[in-house]
C-alpha cells in the first residue's frame, strides 16, 4: 500500500467512526433500575386489563417565540429571513409542551405553556386532558396510571408536586398512580420515542413566531402506525419557588408503595367531593 493510499484509508475509517455515533451509553444505573422496569411493567398489565387508561406524561424541549432561526429545512417560494443570532434575549415568548401519551389509543395530548415548567402548569395540563378527553374515553375508571421520569416538574423528589397531584385528583374524583422511571433511563419512558420525535418532525425548520402557529404546526402530527395529536394553549402565570404548604406532608392523602416507595405512589382523592 502506497503512503497516499494509506492516508485516504486511515481518513476513511475515522470517517465511519465519525457518523456511526449513537446515544446508547448509560451515564449511570440505580441498583433498583430492573426491579422498577419490572413493577411498571406489572402495573401496565394490570391497569390495562381493567380497562384503566395508562398515560405517559412529560415535558418536551422548550421552544423559543420569535423571529428566530431553527435547524431543518422546509419547502418555500422565498427566503425567510430570521435574526443572525439566536440569543433568548430576542425571543418575544417562550412555548413549554406539556404532553401526555396514551399507550393504548396511541393519541398525544400536547398543551403549550406560555409561562414556566412548574407542577402546578404539569397538573392543569393533566387536568385539562382528563376533563377534555380522559374521562370520555374511560368513563368508568378508577384509577389511573402515570408513567413519568423523576425529575423536571413532576420530580420523585419534591414533595410540592405531591402537594399539587393531591389538589388534582381531589379536583377530578379519581385516583392517579405514579410509577416513576428510575434514575438515568427516561429514554425509555414510552412518550420519549413514540410521541416526541414526530412531533419534532412537525416543527422542523419552522419559525415559531406566535403560540398559536407552534400549537397548529404541533397538531398537525401523525404517523403510519395512526399516531393522533391533540393541541392546547394554557396562557397562565406560574410562580417558580413555591413551597409546600404546612402541614401536607401530615394530612396528605398518598399512600406509597412498600417496596420501592420512592418511585411507586397512589394520591387518592377526598370522598367527600365526590
Amino acid at each position: 500500500m502506497t503512503k497516499s493510499q494509506h492516508c485516504q484509508e486511515t481518513i476513511k475509517k475515522t470517517w465511519l467512526c465519525q457518523t456511526q455515533s449513537a446515544k446508547k451509553k448509560s451515564t449511570g444505573e440505580h441498583v433498583n433500575r430492573n426491579a422498577q422496569f419490572e413493577r411498571i411493567a406489572q402495573l401496565k398489565a394490570s391497569y390495562q386489563a381493567a380497562d384503566n387508561p395508562v398515560i405517559s406524561v412529560d415535558t418536551k424541549k422548550k421552544e423559543l417565540i420569535g423571529n428566530l432561526f431553527r435547524e431543518g429545512r422546509i419547502y418555500t417560494t422565498e427566503t425567510v429571513e430570521v435574526f443572525d443570532h439566536d440569543f433568548p434575549s430576542l425571543a418575544e415568548g417562550v412555548a413549554i409542551p406539556h404532553a401526555i401519551y396514551d399507550i393504548a389509543l396511541n393519541e398525544g395530548y400536547i398543551n403549550i405553556g406560555t409561562s414556566r415548567d412548574t407542577s402546578e402548569f404539569a397538573c392543569d395540563s393533566i387536568r385539562h386532558w382528563w376533563n377534555s378527553y380522559g374521562k370520555a374515553y374511560y368513563p368508568d375508571a378508577d384509577s389511573i396510571l402515570m408513567l413519568m421520569d423523576g425529575g423536571g416538574s413532576n420530580s420523585s423528589r419534591h414533595y410540592i408536586f405531591k402537594q399539587d397531584l393531591q389538589a388534582l385528583v381531589d379536583d377530578i374524583g379519581v385516583e392517579i398512580r405514579i410509577a416513576h422511571f428510575p434514575p438515568h433511563t427516561s429514554k425509555w419512558n414510552p412518550i420519549e420515542h413514540r410521541l416526541f420525535p414526530h412531533v419534532t418532525r412537525s416543527l422542523q425548520g419552522m419559525v415559531l413566531t406566535t403560540h398559536e402557529l407552534a400549537k397548529e404546526l404541533i397538531g398537525t402530527t401523525t404517523t403510519k402506525a395512526g399516531l393522533k395529536v391533540f393541541t392546547s394553549i394554557i396562557n397562565r402565570v406560574y410562580k417558580t419557588g413555591r413551597k409546600v404548604a404546612k402541614g401536607f406532608k401530615e394530612s396528605m392523602r398518598i399512600l406509597f408503595d412498600d417496596k420501592l416507595a420512592q418511585w411507586n405512589y397512589v394520591a387518592n382523592p377526598n370522598t367527600d367531593n365526590i
